[in-house]
């Protein structure tokens, strides 16, 4: 008999729910789980002819150089001509880079996308005039123009953006040399990914009972998540990271090659520090990061007290960081892909019936690719190309985190939805600072609606522990990441050197700042920084997780508490944000929406939220036998 809790979960239909495929062969997987390139291109063949049409309007862009002073028409054109480019470059590029993560190991594929990569950077090249072109006509002179000129209205963010930050645009030459390096920037990625991915050898352990399982990075996190006994979790722990530590001055250099190349650009553009550089893009304050970083340091204190509680409820006599994803109450919470996609489907039932709708349209097939593989890239992201839509990777192994994972990337996934069909191309890519709220606040929605569905004390008990574990996960670990990358970068800025050891010693230290006793801080720990993609494919990224979560917290509770008119103010203000892509500063789209990131006390009310989780943990832990 099912114990309650996968009773209330269950979505009863009709349907037949679909067991995962037991294969890891791509081949043998149904059509219906993996991803129809065919919306992009529908063959090779149109993508060598769109490849073509990308290369010849990139010949007519260079060619515009000297003609911008004409006036607003040549402007509006060399826009137009851009935004044709920029349309085609997200479907090469998406065509050939989504194939190749569903099998890493394709070196055909592989060579496309190196194909690709080199047209963007020699274009990047070609067109290095435009921006310095733009600054030799007077602000007051384009304003008139755009004040004149209607057709040029969805280039005015954009323009006035270039004029902001002027100060760090170079001369031509200046931005033809930085230009040539745009290849050659993508290397440090590039080579984490093929030793993370294409050349790693995970081991096979033998579990407890007996059974052998390779440590994948889906099968590894599942030991976690779900093995009950200590011994298991610390062999899989070991194993897994032996993998990376037997490499890890190789990661370690590839990482100094992130950090030089972002102190080079720092220094070329004349900013203060790597931080400033990263953030005057979305005209972020450097303060707000620093602000982050300092209010979670002083408020560990709900972190280390919810780590005791599992150690206590555990039974452990010592409690490692593995530790932190191990069931504290054994039930069956299995969740067929079926199943969970009905669930998050109804969970954003207070976003109203326009965007369930459009959610269900985007998921109904071709557009999720749902099971791991052999090859496939690990982790889950959501990719948009313009003018078709979002497509989601996935590896689900039918746990209850696998739904939030779903849930999350949903949450991109429709961000990216309104924001297309609302913005010209020109203003539809959003911010990675506001990206992570849509998809934060799904993963609340979700979560809402399974606590609606109980009332027994160990469900309550599994769900409330969910949500504590996403502020460790989305926000705690976030900001560690982001305390670590600060370290690292001002080693180099101040001239210092990388190496392993050194990155070792400052994550080690991290560890025990943020856990403080709670745990007991293991060794080989100190090298998880080398597993972690976001330092070598996108520095200074993982704050914003920490951000918008603060951010989805705050705009959760206005659109589910109060009266019924200020429910759907809030909400509407929110729908307005996912619609408004990038046509204004992230700061300002949030402050629109009600959320003012400028302040201390919206980061601390993410501290005190876990305290209140952590207190609600306790009380229903006391009432279960």
């Amino acid at each position: 008999m099912k114990n309650s809790l996968c009773i209330a979960l269950s979505l009863a239909t009709a349907a037949v729910v679909l067991a995962r495929p037991e294969t890891q062969k791509r081949a043998e997987i149904p059509a219906e789980y993996k991803w129809d390139y065919t919306p992009i291109f529908a063959n090779w063949e149109a993508w060598e002819d769109g490849l073509k049409q990308m290369q010849v309007k990139m010949d007519a862009y260079a060619a515009l150089k000297g003609t911008l002073a004409k006036g607003p028409e040549a402007l509006l054109h060399a826009y137009k001509l851009s935004d044709e480019i920029g349309q085609l470059q997200y479907r090469v590029y998406c065509y050939t880079s989504l194939q190749r993560d569903t099998d890493t190991r394709d070196n055909t594929m592989g060579a496309r996308l190196q194909r690709v990569q080199g047209v963007f950077a020699r274009f990047g090249t070609a067109t290095a005039w435009f921006t310095p072109e733009l600054l030799t006509i007077p602000q007051a002179t384009v304003e008139k123009w755009l004040a004149a000129t209607p057709a040029l209205a969805p280039y005015r963010f954009p323009i006035t953006e270039i004029y902001r930050q002027a100060k760090h645009v170079l001369d031509e030459k200046g931005e033809r040399l930085l230009s040539l390096s745009a290849q050659l920037s993508q290397v440090p990625a590039a080579t984490f990914s093929e030793l993370s991915t294409s050349d790693i050898k995970f081991p096979k352990i033998k579990l407890t009972d007996g059974r052998e399982m390779t440590l994948t990075p889906g099968t590894y996190q599942q030991i976690l998540n779900t093995e009950p006994l200590q011994a298991d979790r610390t062999k899989a722990w070991e194993a897994y990271y032996q993998t990376y530590a037997a490499t890890i001055n190789t990661y370690a250099s590839i990482y100094n090659g992130v950090l030089l190349r972002d102190w080079y650009t720092t220094q070329a553009r004349n900013y203060a520090s790597t931080l400033e550089s990263a953030l005057e893009d979305n005209n972020i304050p450097v303060s707000v990061v620093e602000t982050l970083v300092a209010t979670t340091r002083a408020g560990t204190a709900p972190l280390q007290r919810y780590v005791k509680l599992r150690k206590k409820l555990l039974k452990l006599e010592t409690y490692h960081i593995y530790d932190n994803f191990a069931p504290i109450f054994q039930v069956d919470m299995k969740m067929p892909y079926e199943e969970g996609l009905k669930l998050v489907l109804e969970s954003v039932a207070p976003l109203g019936a326009d965007y369930a709708e459009k959610y269900r349209r985007f998921v109904s097939g071709g557009r999720v690719d749902v099971y791991e593989n052999e090859g496939k890239r690990s982790g889950a992201y959501c990719d948009g190309v313009y003018g078709v839509g979002p497509y989601l990777l996935l590896n689900y192994t039918d746990t209850l985190d696998d739904v939030f994972t779903l849930a999350h990337e949903g949450g991109h996934a429709m961000h990216t939805v309104l924001s297309f069909e609302t913005q010209p191309f020109a203003t539809a890519e959003y911010t990675i600072f506001v990206a992570e709220v849509a998809s934060t606040t799904n993963e609340r929605f979700l979560l809402n609606k399974l606590l609606e569905r109980t009332t027994d004390p160990k469900e309550r008990f599994i769900l409330l522990q969910n949500a504590v574990d996403a502020i460790l996960s989305t926000y705690y670990t976030q900001v560690l990441f982001a305390d670590f990358e600060l370290q690292a970068h001002k080693l180099v800025e101040q001239g210092q050197s990388i190496t392993a050891d050194v990155l070792n010693e400052i994550y080690l230290k991290l560890l025990r700042d943020y856990y403080g006793d709670a745990v007991t801080v293991d060794d080989l720990y100190k090298i998880t920084w080398s597993r972690i993609p976001h330092f070598f494919q996108s520095p200074y990224y993982v704050y914003q997780y920490a951000t918008c979560f603060a951010s989805s917290a705050q705009l959760v509770k206005a659109m589910t508490t109060g009266d019924a008119a200020s429910r759907k103010a809030a909400t509407d203000r929110y729908l307005t944000l996912l619609r408004s892509g990038g046509n204004d500063h992230p700061m300002e789209q949030l402050r629109k929406a009600g959320v003012d990131l400028s302040k201390r006390e919206t980061i601390q009310a993410v501290i005190d939220q876990l305290d209140e989780l952590v207190t609600q943990l306790e009380a229903e832990a006391a009432k279960i036998k």
